[in-house]
């Protein structure tokens, strides 16, 4: 039994290594896309317009003949960095918030909760669209609009994770000890609560990929001429039957991006557990 334990911890660890290599490769490609782009994803060409597949535009060109291959490329780089951005800015916001109210809590616990309360109220896609228009349609805007809901999921876990561990006898000991309460949270409290929460974080990108996504289709993200996944969906749909490539080659690269990521996340979880049955 001990072995088949082994075996299952040791095809998880596998399977997180094959995604996490995956992830970093295409952050990797997102970054080096400005110098491997095949053509100038901003430059027009009325002769190319709607051109299909060619060696020269191996993905054809869009409406106003730009090379689609070059601004999927060039989209990979905002997509991926821009939902990276949120969902670090909310994982440390959202876990340093939750930790110090499931610590001290009182009055600070009280109030932030109410607050989660009343953003958790609101679908965040419908909250982020109303942010997001009221602010105005920028790749910035739309970052704010969809970490405002973000955070509270990672105060609401960490919250409670810090409630329970507060009473732990070895956080008694270490406050006997002369433990001062910061160094106390740093060093006993957040590395214990750190893989559920970088579980949530990992499966997250992908949702906030599709968050920004979507408000750059509605128009209230990112703007042309800025190659963005969503956006460029936008600009096609109304020629989609014309050249389906304009659409399929945007929506394919989020679709496998998405997927690797929550994979990823999934990985991570699987492995989490398998590691707390070892221990069991």
């Amino acid at each position: 039994m001990k072995h088949k334990k082994k075996l299952s911890r040791a095809a998880v660890r596998r399977r997180v290594w094959i995604f996490l290599v995956l992830a970093i490769a295409l952050a990797a490609f997102a970054v080096a896309a400005p110098y491997l782009t095949p053509n100038d994803p901003n430059a027009t060409n009325s002769e190319f317009m709607k051109a299909a597949p060619c060696a020269h535009f191996p993905l054809g060109t869009d409406k106003l003949g730009r090379c689609v291959l070059s601004r999927v490329m060039m989209g990979a780089r905002t997509s991926i960095f821009s939902s990276l951005c949120v969902v670090a800015a909310s994982f440390v916001f959202g876990t340093a918030l939750g930790a110090l109210c499931g610590w001290y809590g009182g009055a600070l616990d009280e109030i932030v909760m109410r607050v989660v309360d009343i953003l958790l109220a609101f679908p965040q896609m419908v909250l982020a669209i109303a942010v997001a228009g009221v602010l105005g349609g920028s790749l910035l805007n739309a970052m704010i609009a969809m970490g405002i809901t973000g955070w509270t999921l990672y105060a609401r876990l960490a919250r409670s994770a810090v409630m329970t561990m507060k009473k732990e006898p070895y956080i008694a000991a270490a406050k006997l000890s002369g433990c001062r309460t910061g160094r106390l949270i740093i060093r006993h409290v957040l590395p214990n609560i750190f893989g559920p929460l970088l579980v949530n974080a990992a499966t997250q990108i992908g949702t906030m990929m599709i968050g920004i996504a979507g408000l750059s289709f509605l128009g209230i993200g990112v703007t042309p001429p800025q190659a963005e996944w969503g956006s460029m969906i936008n600009e096609a749909r109304a020629y989609m039957q014309l050249a389906p490539w304009t659409v399929l080659a945007p929506g394919g690269a989020m679709l496998i991006t998405v997927m690797i990521f929550n994979y990823l996340g999934d990985s991570v979880r699987d492995l989490l557990d398998a590691g707390g049955q070892n221990d069991g």
